[in-house]
């Protein structure tokens, strides 16, 4: 037999068994079905975008900014941010030169303490626990007017976050640069549903003015647009329940394993079966 016939004989013969054997491979993948807003969907009746204003918890970390027609005296008022960005800017003087500081920085914002308090400059203590941003502005530019000319603030939430887990990709807490996020988005974040996550029950526990509210969630209808938890707020907790008949950690590991073997197993007939052609 030539080498020319040779070859001839082995792509005539190999190559339908390579073609059944990468048929067969492939043909092993699964593909997850998309699940989410299944059915119609009213837009006349969702397109009504109920945000809720989100309200000051203990805990919170707030940024606020005071201005008015007189900047000088506002200044007094600004004194932790002007800290804060002092602090800021010697570690990086120090970084700079190859010095450490040892310096403690200040934290920027507002915490408001156990009791729902902040302390403001030359103001004390205020109780903000249960305020929206509106609120805090309003009480401020209450208080402020008898020192400044025009009084107004911006108020933002420095720690704007909530916590992931249970059947999604990736678990953990994420910080929200904006203060708006709904649970799609969440779930976009923590990198979707696995597998053995159950669309249909997600629970979302809330902390509000020291009571606790849970919210179960059906992201696979429509219907989840006018859910009061669509919206999430600071601090909440979404937990993505497993179907109940997801396998333990053991038998996800035989699974994996009987897998291997059955691959293996069909690549070791497989190049019998081409051998035997071959040399038959």
């Amino acid at each position: 037999m030539t080498i020319h016939n040779f070859i001839n004989k082995v792509v005539t013969r190999v190559a339908p068994g390579i073609l059944a054997l990468c048929l067969l491979l492939f043909s092993c993948r699964t593909t997850r079905p998309v699940q989410y807003l299944q059915g119609p969907i009213d837009t006349a009746a969702l397109s009504q975008i109920n945000l809720p204003e989100p309200l000051i918890q203990k805990g919170d970390l707030i940024g606020i900014t005071i201005y008015s027609d007189n900047p000088e005296a506002t200044a007094v008022f600004n004194q932790q941010m002007n800290t804060t960005l002092a602090a800021g800017a010697a570690s990086g003087a120090g970084a700079a030169t190859g010095t450490t500081g040892s310096a403690p920085q200040s934290m920027p914002g507002y915490l408001v303490d156990a009791n729902g308090n902040i302390r403001f400059q030359l103001l004390g203590e205020l109780h903000v626990e249960g305020l929206t941003k509106a609120g805090l502005e309003d009480m401020l530019r209450e208080k402020l007017t008898k020192y400044l000319m025009n009084p107004y603030c911006n108020i933002r939430f420095l720690n704007y976050k909530f916590t992931m887990l249970g059947e999604v990709a990736k678990q953990g807490v994420y910080s929200v640069p904006g203060e708006k996020i709904n649970i799609l988005e969440a779930l976009g974040m923590a990198g979707d549903i696995t597998l053995y996550g159950l669309k249909d029950s997600i629970m979302v526990v809330r902390e509000t003015n020291g009571k606790r509210s849970f919210g179960n969630l059906d992201v696979s209808k429509p219907d989840i647009f006018a859910s009061p938890y669509y919206y999430l707020q600071q601090n909440d907790i979404v937990i993505v329940k497993a179907n109940p008949k997801k396998p333990d950690i053991s038998e996800q590991e035989s699974s994996r394993n009987f897998a291997r073997a059955a691959t293996i197993s069909t690549i070791l007939i497989s190049l019998t079966l081409v051998f035997i052609q071959i040399f038959r």
